[in-house]
Formats: structure tokens, sequence, C-alpha cells
């Protein structure tokens, strides 16, 4: 803003940091041989910010500076856009009004400033403008503290900064990137604006997540001048997967006033995002969606890929949709607040990624699963980038699990099992998927085994690696008994068989996953058996 200290600040900083400053009002005069109050007077504010962008393009292309830009250039959406894809650090000095009031005293030779009232001017311009300076990677309040303090805080700020790590799903024109780090809650608008048609949202939650993390998505959302229309809690819980909620869902955002450039966001682990992301693909044929997974299973999975649905009593997630997110925010550090057994949960589907990438992520996964679900971030953060890094080539390549084999539907690894637990569980959290899941993983290595597929000793690896993390690994360790031919009946009637024949996803080894439905019934069976059900 006028009055921020953006070239005082600007000069000292480019000392300290050794080097160029430069000034983009100075060097669009240079160019264009006018005064800037010529070019707008001349030719208009439309022909000088189409100039002004192709300065600051061309300054960020050449070597490290230290650039101040004038205070409506932010403003202009196709140069933060060059300022964002240059892979420069933007700046927000953010002033209060009363200090900016103060600076700007006596300038009433800018023509914004000519027979206006300076805090007015100011109000209003603070307005338009705050919500997309809101956008900047960085964002330091300042006070009527000295330029060199100010100056000094900027530098600890840009030291200190880490950007999230992005990584893209490429799918033509439904691509879309996974931002992974710390604090994304907090810069939720500013990540979000770029992608999204309008700052119009609705958020979709769950109660135990709404109090722990969306005061902080509201605010972040605020900050970047979104308005949320409606903020619907539903049960936690995979119960809450199921057509009366999607119905109640439903009319709570058409009735908050979404329209079709509304967007709705899933803030909660797999539940929600299933749940959330099919409202948005079945309202109004389709709203977008974006997805802040805040459970380890979810950030891993779940939200990577575009599978949305629900659950029907015969089975789970038989009616769904493929409706991709315009982004994917996993802000790491939700994950602090899980309790020990979501989190173990969630680690299934690391050890599931470990399994179907090779051996250098599942021997990983064995040295530092059980630091991971302890609680090490910086193991969280390994899983969750290796795991979208695999599950984002995997989706790019298989869209909609078209290959008739292996692709999208290898990631189904342990789940015809799990869901078959899952299904005959009866959705209630007595057992959750990733456990579920976990248990699915021991019993598709121990038929690969039996099948001669793979070494006889990879059932032992992985089914006691996940009991060292904590998890239950066979179907004797669960709570409850399970019928051999109840478990049938379910797999039957999952939604990958086909005319009502049992396919699974089997091992050759760690990285040597394929499908089948060459798998003899008494033999499941047998399995099943053998591992603790009845007959």
């Amino acid at each position: 803003m006028p009055g921020s200290g953006k070239s005082s600040i600007g000069r000292r900083l480019s000392v300290r940091l050794g080097l160029p400053f430069l000034d983009a009002d100075t060097e669009i005069e240079a160019a264009a041989g006018l005064p800037i109050t010529e070019i707008f007077s001349r030719y208009g504010e439309p022909h000088f910010r189409d100039g002004e962008r192709r300065v600051i393009s061309r300054l960020l292309a050449g070597p490290p500076v230290v650039l101040a830009t004038g205070g409506g250039a932010f403003v202009d959406p196709r140069t933060r856009a060059a300022i964002r894809d240059s892979g420069a650090i933007s700046v927000w000095l953010r002033c209060r009004l009363p200090t900016l009031v103060r600076r700007v005293a006596g300038r009433d030779h800018r023509p914004m400033f000519l027979n206006a009232e300076p805090a007015e001017v100011l109000q209003r311009l603070m307005t338009a403008r705050h919500p997309l300076y809101a956008e900047a990677d960085l964002v330091i309040n300042c006070t009527d503290e000295s330029p060199e303090t100010t100056t000094r805080r900027v530098q600890e700020a840009l030291e200190g900064w880490t950007p999230p790590a992005r990584l893209p799903v490429s799918l033509g024109e439904r691509s879309y990137e996974i931002v992974v780090g710390e604090g994304l809650l907090e810069r939720a608008g500013a990540l979000l604006a770029p992608v999204l048609p309008a700052r119009r949202v609705v958020v979709v939650t769950d109660g135990n997540v709404a109090p722990l993390h969306l005061p902080r998505l509201r605010s972040g959302l605020e900050e970047a001048g979104f308005a949320t229309l409606a903020e619907i809690a539903v049960p936690p819980g995979e119960a809450s997967k199921d057509f009366s909620r999607l119905q109640s869902v439903l009319e709570a955002m058409l009735a908050a006033g979404a329209d079709r450039r509304t967007t709705v966001i899933a803030l909660g682990g797999g539940v929600v995002g299933d749940l959330a992301g099919f409202a948005a693909a079945v309202a109004m044929r389709g709203m977008p969606f974006v997805q802040v997974p805040t459970t380890l299973l979810a950030q891993v999975d779940s939200s990577v890929g575009g599978k949305t649905g629900v659950n029907l009593p015969l089975g789970k997630n038989l009616v769904g949709a493929f409706h991709q997110p315009r982004i994917v925010l996993a802000d790491m550090g939700t994950l602090r607040t899980l309790p020990p057994r979501e989190l173990r949960a969630g680690y299934a589907e690391v050890a599931k990624h470990g399994l179907l990438s090779g051996e250098t992520l599942w021997r990983w996964c064995e040295r530092h699963g059980a630091a991971l679900v302890a609680g090490d971030a910086a193991a969280q953060a390994h899983a969750v980038l290796e795991s979208c890094r695999l599950k984002a080539a995997v989706v790019a390549g298989d869209e909609r699990e078209e290959s008739p084999e292996g692709g999208r539907a290898l990631l189904n690894l342990g789940h015809t099992f799990g869901h078959a637990l899952e299904a005959e569980s009866g959705y209630g959290g007595a057992l959750l998927h990733g456990e579920a899941v976990g248990v699915g993983l021991g019993l598709a290595a121990s038929l690969s085994a039996r099948l001669g597929q793979c070494s006889q000793e990879l059932p032992g690896r992985v089914i006691s690696h996940l009991q060292a993390c904590g998890m239950p690994a066979r179907i004797r360790d669960l709570p409850r008994p399970y019928s051999a031919a109840a478990l049938m009946a379910r797999m039957r009637k999952d939604k990958k068989a086909r005319d009502g024949a049992l396919r699974f996803v089997l091992l050759r080894g760690p990285g040597e996953a394929y499908t089948t439905g060459e798998v003899p019934a008494a033999m499941v069976e047998s399995l099943l058996r053998d591992e603790g059900c009845e007959a």
C-alpha cells in the first residue's frame, strides 16, 4: 500500500542480501520514456497494467534482485500469476490504516490523493487490495518501528521460509496440484484463489474435525476475501457415507445459495472427502471441489485421484463418481491432533504404497513405520510425499480405472478383503478402514504365497511389520469373529468383481503387483478359515 515503505525497506533489504534493488515504477518509466502519470493520462490504466506486467516479467526472468512493485501491480491477476510462476518470493508489508495515514501525509502530489481525504482513499484501497495481497508468500505486519527493524524482520522471515512441496497430478484440463506442508490452513485462501472460479465456498467437515481445524481454515479464507456460505458438519465415522446424509448435505449447500461457481471444500478424513466430493459431483451437475485432508489416511490416499461416493448396506463405495479436485491441501500440522488409533490406521495405506512401489519404499516403511505412527513429523512428511507421488503417477495413467489389467486397480491391494471386513462390521467404527486394509494386506500377501507367486517370507514380513506398528494384522487379531462364508459373499458383491467372480490384487514381490480373477474360491475360503474365520 502507499506508505508501507516498500521502497525504503527494499533498498535496505538489498544491502543485507547483497542483491541489486529495482523499483518497478522507475523501470516502467525508463522503458516508456514517460512518467507514470503521463502514461495513465495518455493511454489509460489497462495499457499501463499490460506494460507493467511485461516489465515485471522481464525483471523476474533475469538475475536475482529485490524488486519493489507498484501497489496496484499485485492486484492484476496476470501479474500475480507471473510473479508466482517465476518462483519469486512475494512479500506483503501489511500496515494498519492509522500508520499509513501518518506516512502519506503531505503527499498531495499523488493523483489518488488530489482533492481527497487520505484516510478514505486508503480505506477504499485496503478493502479492494488486501484480499489480493493475501496471496503473497509472506505477510509481514508492520508497525511504527524503525525501517531497520522491519527490514530485519523481513530478512528473518525470508531465511526461515520453507515453501510447501507441490506435486502435479497430470490429467490434461483436469490437472491439479497436491500441496504438502505446514500451516496451509492459515493460508488456504491464498492457495485456493488462483485455481478457483470465485471466492465463494461451502465447507463440509465432521463433528470431530470442526473444533480442531475449522477456525484456522475460516480465518485463512477470510483473509483472502472468501465468502463462506455454509459450514456443514456431519457426524464422524463411516456411517455418514450414506444417501440420507448425502441428501442433507446437498440441501444445506443449495439452501445457503451455492451455485455452480461455488466451491465445495472437504475438511476432514476420507469419509468427509468422499461424501463432500460426491455432493460436489452431483449438485447442479458438477461444482468445483477442494480436498483439505486432515488424517494420514486421507492425505496419502483418498484425497488424491477424484474417487468420491457413498456406501450401501451391500458394500462400500458402490455408488459414486470420478470428480477431480481443483487442488489438495495436505497440512501436516493436522496430523498432530489425530488419535493414535487413527494415525496407525492411516499408516496401512502408506504400507500399501510401499508394497506397490518397490523394495526402496517398502524397506523405508520397515525402518521408519514405527517412528511415523509414534509421531515423527519428518517421517510423516516423507510418507505423504512419496505416497502422493506414487498415486499421482498411477492416476495420471489410468484416471477412471479402465485399464484391463494393472493400472489404477493396483491401488486396491488389500481392499477386496478389507472392504468385506468393513461391510461385515457394519461401518459403525468397530473396525476402521485402515485397520481393515492392514488385515487385507496380510491376507493378500498370504494368498499370493499360497499361489506360489511370491516368496514364502513375504507374508511374514508384511504381518510382522504391521504388528510392530501397533496394528491388527490378522483376522484373529480383530475383536469379533467373522464367518468365512459371509466374507466370501461380501467379496462377490465387491465393485471389482466381474460376473460374480472374485478379483484380487496380488504380489510377486514389492513393486510387482498384479490383478487376477484366476483364484480358486476354495483356496480363498481355506485361507480365511486358517486365519481365524469360522466356517
